[in-house]
């Protein structure tokens, strides 16, 4: 049985206390499945099934209690910039909470007219604008308010200079869209207003848009069974349902592409990656009225199976589970799925990182994973051993929480590496928004 999603795992400490209800509708039972719920294995629901937010969780972080100046830029030297622990990346400029609200999931934007460059951060009460261009000197441009309420989960991306806004577990939200050309003319902060928005959702855990084909796909809805719910964003302020993948029920995080991989049959389709909670479970959407499963593929040590990207080839998959370090005891740990055929994917092996810390997301860009690892910030690995995935080694790190490196959810919820200039955003939970530069060779 599909359980229901999971969202105590996504850190508690960026919202004050919220009452909060389990949305996401059970599938049918799949005879593939695994049986029903044991709440003995399973203890952050509580004997009736409801989440227990105090079960076992660590001790949570107030962001205000955190030191609000802003960091100064600083080289990476001896180990440290600016009184972060760093290798191989430079500290650019950072925006405190204190300058932008409380944040924690975000994306980016290059004006394609200008070349400047945005890092959008979605907030507790909203989503803020923030240029980044200068970025030693990140400049706050203003916040667009939440269309109902105060939620910690807000998560978006970025189409046809549109940003598309999903927020979980506050209501109807939908899904906002805002038109970004409108931050040219920007010279002091401001308060926003979605230039339109799609209700026939309430709830979307996550949102990621294929670019190459126009196609958003939100994720953890009160719609599809909690799959992918998928809009054509041809008329960027009004989507239109195209199509729900939901016969694995609930996805928690997705990523979509025109394949062209080595699988000879489906180079050229789009294929859909959905982390699922308990498996990696491929699709052929190019028809999007009938999905396709292609595979739904489990793995031994899952802890909760969270997001994940394809390398630029796309012949391998690299996946996050949010769940195993803390469970099991080791330190952060990289899945590798050798996707040579997609209905068949092979765990290739896997990476285990440097420290202890949970691993929440990462992002391909050339020979490199860039991964928001809590509490052990940003981290970069080299993917030029990929065939042997426990070979592969960290080529430079980030720390933006210098206090602890263990396992948990505090530190970098967020990293967003595709900026032209090769800078990269890290959005923290506890220190708002910082900008960096890795140097490393090129891919």
């Amino acid at each position: 049985m599909r359980r229901r999603p999971l969202y105590f795992l996504l850190p508690l400490c960026v919202a004050s206390a919220l009452s909060m209800t389990l949305t996401a509708s059970a599938s049918a039972r799949d005879p593939d499945r695994e049986g029903p719920r044991d709440l003995k294995t399973m203890p952050w629901l509580t004997a009736d099934g409801s989440h227990d937010h105090n079960h076992d969780l660590p001790a949570q972080v107030d962001p205000l209690s955190i030191p609000q100046a802003a960091a100064a830029q600083a080289a990476c030297s001896g180990g440290t910039a600016g009184g972060y622990p760093c290798q191989n990346v430079d500290l650019l400029g950072n925006l405190p909470l204190s300058s932008m609200g409380s944040g924690s999931a975000g994306w980016g934007w290059t004006d394609p007219s200008t070349g400047r460059e945005y890092a959008i951060v979605g907030r507790t009460t909203g989503t803020a604008f923030v240029d980044i261009s200068d970025p030693v000197n990140p400049r706050y441009l203003g916040n667009l308010p939440s269309a109902t309420g105060t939620s910690s989960w807000r998560e978006l991306s970025v189409h046809n200079n549109h940003a598309y806004i999903v927020s979980d577990n506050n209501g109807a939200h939908g899904m906002q869209i805002f038109n970004l050309t409108r931050l040219r003319a920007v010279t002091t902060p401001q308060t926003f207003t979605a230039d339109a928005r799609n209700t026939s959702f309430n709830n979307g855990h996550t949102i990621h848009i294929n670019n190459a084909t126009g196609i958003a796909y939100v994720n953890g809805s009160n719609t599809c069974s909690g799959g992918s719910r998928m809009f054509n964003l041809a008329n960027p302020t009004s989507p239109s349902f195209v199509g729900c993948v939901s016969g694995d029920g609930y996805t928690h995080d997705a990523q979509a592409v025109v394949y062209r991989g080595p699988h000879t049959a489906y180079q050229g389709r789009e294929i859909l990656m959905a982390s699922n909670e308990d498996t990696l479970t491929v699709w052929d959407v190019t028809n999007k009225s009938a999905p396709v499963r292609l595979a739904r593929q489990a793995y031994a040590g899952r802890g909760y199976t969270h997001q994940g990207w394809f390398t630029e080839n796309h012949r391998y998959f690299v996946l996050d589970d949010e769940l195993d370090e803390t469970r099991f005891g080791h330190r952060g740990k990289t899945y590798v799925f050798d996707m040579a055929n997609l209905t068949a994917p092979v765990l290739a092996g896997t990476y285990l990182g440097s420290t202890a810390a949970t691993d929440h997301n990462q992002f391909v860009k050339g020979n490199y994973s860039y991964q928001a690892n809590y509490r052990a910030g940003l981290r970069i690995v080299r993917l030029t051993n990929i065939a042997n995935p426990s070979t592969m080694t960290e080529a430079g790190y980030f720390d933006v929480d210098p206090t602890s490196n263990a396992a948990g959810f505090a530190g970098a919820w967020h990293v967003y590496p595709f900026f032209p200039s090769g800078n990269v955003a890290i959005f923290s939970i506890q220190r708002g928004l910082f900008v960096v530069r890795p140097n490393l060779p090129a891919a």
